[in-house]
């Protein structure tokens, strides 16, 4: 998600917006076009992958009855979310990224913030939900079928995907309008808090939810190594625990957390931004819609079970739908 800053610096924008024309002619007109082709190739196979990966998701949830549960609604929501962002905002950054709009008021770079701002937080959001989910299945497990309910569900979900649409409409206002000196604190204070809202916010949440389900994870292993004497069961709890939330927490802060810092710094420093590494660090940010399919569904036996039946063709030959994944 590429939240532009820099563009409200009134009378300075001139000369970011013919600095920007410059670098846009330049790549136009002297970079190789076998470099262009082999982005574009790139990039394309990577939106591919996003699109088949959450589609393989979606499919295996709405089909089997046994995943129809409030858990895998959550995941099922943020499939979709990333399914969007690899159909939707991957294109349209892809055309974003060789074109000249960096600063410009243009409908295609307001309709291509729009998807960016609202389904990357949406993705982001969905992960937050998820971490409250796992929270009470793991640390409140008797509590969880009261706690986390079908409406409370449906909550999560809607303000995973309402409070996006909201930050996207207010930004695009924000750019819209032609601002002066005296309204320029008022919309910068104002885009602030909205990154800490649809970013930094859910990664204390996430941060501090994943640690909790840390150490009750550890123990719980400790607990069923004192009723056990095998001496490597518990080891290889604690590995299987320790490397799930390492990497579900280490892949969200390397592909969102360099793009959200870099747009921090920018802003408070009230320094231009340069166009290349925000596109190379906005690129890094989406790409996590394209791991999540991997991280969130292929720990789960029954996601693999039902690829098989899903790339085999048996759920088009038969009925399958109450079939035992797990």
């Amino acid at each position: 998600m590429e939240l532009d800053f820099g563009s409200f610096a009134n009378n300075n924008t001139e000369s970011n917006v013919n600095l920007c024309f410059k670098m846009a002619s330049y790549l136009s007109t002297e970079t190789p076009t076998i470099v262009c082709v082999f982005l574009n190739v790139f990039l394309g196979s990577i939106s591919v992958i996003t699109v088949c990966g959450n589609l393989l998701v979606i499919i295996s949830i709405v089909y089997f009855r046994q995943l129809h549960t409030p858990t895998n609604a959550l995941i099922l929501s943020l499939a979709v979310a990333d399914l969007l962002v690899g159909a939707l905002v991957f294109p349209l950054t892809m055309e974003f990224s060789v074109s000249s709009c960096f600063y410009q008021e243009e409908m295609f770079c307001k309709v291509r913030s729009s998807f960016d701002i609202t389904l990357s937080t949406c993705s982001i959001l969905n992960l937050c939900c998820i971490s409250v989910d796992r929270y009470y299945a793991v640390c409140q497990p008797l509590a969880y079928r009261t706690k986390i309910s079908s409406h409370v569900v449906v909550v999560m979900i809607l303000v995973s995907w309402g409070v996006p649409g909201v930050a996207a409409v207010s930004l695009v206002g924000f750019n819209r309008s032609k601002c002066g000196q005296n309204c320029l604190f008022t919309v910068v204070l104002g885009k602030i808090l909205i990154v800490l809202i649809t970013f930094y916010l859910p990664l204390l949440v996430m941060i501090c939810i994943y640690l909790k389900i840390f150490c009750v994870a550890q123990k719980q292993a400790h607990s069923i190594q004192s009723m056990k004497t095998p001496g490597a069961s518990v080891s290889k709890m604690e590995r299987k625990a320790t490397k799930t939330l390492v990497i579900v927490m280490g892949v969200f802060l390397l592909c969102w957390l360099p793009s959200f810092l870099c747009t921090t710094v920018f802003t408070f420093s009230n320094a231009s931004q340069p166009g290349p590494l925000v596109e190379i660090l906005n690129w890094l940010a989406l790409s996590n819609s394209t791991f999540n399919p991997f991280i969130y569904a292929l720990f789960y036996r029954w996601f693999r079970s039902a690829i098989r039946m899903i790339i085999s063709g048996k759920i088009v030959l038969g009925d399958f739908t109450d079939v035992k994944l797990f």
